[in-house]
């Protein structure tokens, strides 16, 4: 049997020395736990590490069998390898000094597919059910729909029948649709929200599978609220990368990079990571072994190869290979921009316009009445000759509270959505912003579309704002589209990072004319929302045409590299 804790150091020490292939958030994982069990205790840090607890899944695990592909017919059991033996010793090994609790109390591990995460999560299941000593335990493996709630137990319950030991010395009993065990009364069941009220429940352990599937925040929501009455429970949340930035997946993902860089303190959050860092290419062979721990031994080369050649063969088959074989979150089905390179285009400083004022600048305008933004966005070059972009969004307090953005009411308390009384976005909030902002700047153009604003755009062109109409169709929209993406993926453009705009960029996916190649900004679903790069797209589109041809070379290329 393995010696469990010298394989977590091994691994420890390998993704620290850099030995071991490991994106930013792996490593910052590592060096969490390495710092924690050089903490003494004290009155802030009551946790000390058990290694005897800390070992006991793993030695479990071990006992139980493979039960698909060549290992199974080989009759082979699990062995867990160093990245497994590093989270299951650090989320099982931390206990309160006083009372032997568990620290950690949730659990989300992002990891494309195929590194066994199925079967790492199977056999914790059935650790929790019969040997972590809870009465009355009560495991759940949860999901959206039945059949992916059933992954991870029918792996459960295929391993629970091929080991006799659990019936014998345990008292297992296998059914259908539950495993229990009536010395202790506890139960592990697939637990779905279609078909069930998921109300009642007293959880100890639950596995919620695939979260980036999760489309509200329903399952995750009731699940960890069940879980009060628990001394020690457990929310294991197991996924790959998706591209859903409102969902609660990503929720959840942000709040564990938060932990891991010390943004945030949540000693019961345990997190880690595996992906690309964003300076990697994908199709870099050499990275792939970061984003996949079981690289060579359920990750095959070959099989990734086979991936890569598909998906830079075939456009459409590119965002599966991101989010399923690298966790690479994407931004839609066909989506317009790269967001690693928006992200590192992102200038806070922005956020201060009165060290800009006076500049020539450009405002598109969108407007929404209900459940859509308003938005304002604000263009001009800084000293360097960058262009610069400032969105103002507003929304409607109903919107937000009925919004089912995860996200929505925290970034509102935080200032990046203006929210207006009631259940109409207020319309003269915005015009005062456009008022103050024509004061403070020397806007040449609010460029707006006339069927949405007419009337408002009246009241302001008769106080003399430079009001100009823009129809929303492709023929306008196509240089914007592609200027803007070129100029961010060139660094030659830098916002304010909003996160409300860089959810909204997210959810903005391309629409290519068959016949002419005109291209127009859409989205897939009516709640991911656009309005912020639509307003972008209409000032920058304006400040861009207005650039006599040569200028707009010469910007571009004075940015190019001397040659060799």
């Amino acid at each position: 049997m393995s010696d469990h804790l010298a394989l977590a150091h091994q691994y420890m020490d390998g993704v620290a020395s850099g030995a071991v292939p490991a994106c930013k958030w792996t490593r910052l994982a590592v060096d969490r736990q390495l710092a924690d069990l050089a903490r003494p205790i004290s009155t802030d840090w009551p946790w000390t590490f058990d290694a005897q607890r800390a070992v006991r899944p793993c030695e479990f695990i071990e006992l139980l069998p493979h039960i698909k592909g060549k290992w199974a017919r080989e009759g082979r059991l699990i062995e867990l390898v160093g990245w497994q033996c590093f989270i299951l010793t650090t989320v099982f090994g931390w206990v309160h000094r006083d009372t032997g609790l568990r620290r950690f109390r949730e659990v989300y591990i992002e990891v494309p597919r195929k590194n066994a995460k199925s079967t790492l999560s199977s056999g914790v299941a059935l650790y929790m059910l019969t040997a972590d000593g809870e009465h009355g335990a009560e495991v759940y493996s949860a999901a959206t729909t039945r059949d992916q709630a059933r992954i991870v137990f029918d792996d459960a319950r295929g391993m629970a029948e091929r080991s006799p030991g659990l019936r014998y010395h345990c008292g297992l009993a296998i059914m259908q649709h539950s495993l229990t065990v009536a010395q202790t009364s506890s139960k592990f069941a697939p637990l779905a929200a279609e078909g069930s009220t998921l109300d009642g429940l007293n959880v100890h352990f639950a596995v919620i599978d695939e979260l980036h599937a999760h489309k509200t925040r329903a399952v995750y929501d009731v699940i960890d609220t069940a879980r009060g009455a628990r001394e020690q429970s457990l929310l294991w949340n197991i996924t790959t990368a998706g591209t859903d930035r409102s969902g609660i997946c990503y929720e959840r993902r942000t709040h564990v990079t938060k932990v891991l860089g010390g943004v945030v303190d949540d000693p019961a959050l345990f997190g880690v990571v595996y992906t690309l860092d964003e300076a990697d290419d994908p199709f870099d062979r050499a990275a792939w072994a970061k984003a996949n721990p079981n690289w060579g031994v359920s990750v095959l080369p070959d099989d990734m190869e086979a991936a890569a050649r598909k998906a830079e063969a075939m456009p459409s088959a590119l965002n599966n290979f991101l989010t399923k074989r690298l966790d690479v979150w994407v931004s839609g089905e066909s989506p317009w921009m790269d967001m690693r390179a928006w992200d590192k285009c992102g200038a806070p400083a922005l956020r201060d316009l009165s060290a800009f004022a006076g500049r020539p600048a450009w405002i598109g305008l969108d407007l929404a009445q209900k459940k859509d933004f308003a938005a304002a966005s604000l263009v001009f070059q800084d000293d360097d000759g960058r262009w610069c972009v400032c969105t103002r969004l507003y929304l409607n307090e109903l919107a937000i509270q009925e919004s089912g953005n995860a996200h929505l009411a925290g970034w509102a308390r935080q200032g990046y959505v203006s929210v207006t009384d009631g259940d109409l976005t207020d319309f003269d909030v915005v015009a005062d912003d456009l008022r103050q902002l024509c004061r403070d700047f020397d806007v040449q153009e609010i460029a707006f579309d006339p069927a949405l604003s007419m009337y408002f755009a009246g009241k302001l062109i008769e106080e003399g704002l430079p009001l100009v109409e823009i129809q929303q169709r492709s023929m306008f929209f196509t240089q914007p589209l592609l200027q803007i993406e070129n100029m961010v993926l060139e660094g030659l453009l830098r916002h304010d990072a909003n996160p409300v705009m860089a959810w909204m960029v997210s959810n903005l996916v391309v629409k290519v004319s068959k016949f002419n190649e005109l291209r127009a900004p859409t989205k897939e679903r009516p709640e991911n929302k656009i309005d912020g790069p639509i307003a972008m797209l209409m000032a920058l589109g304006r400040a861009l045409a207005a650039q006599p041809a040569g200028d707009l070379d010469d910007y571009l290329a004075s940015f190019a590299p001397a040659p060799a």
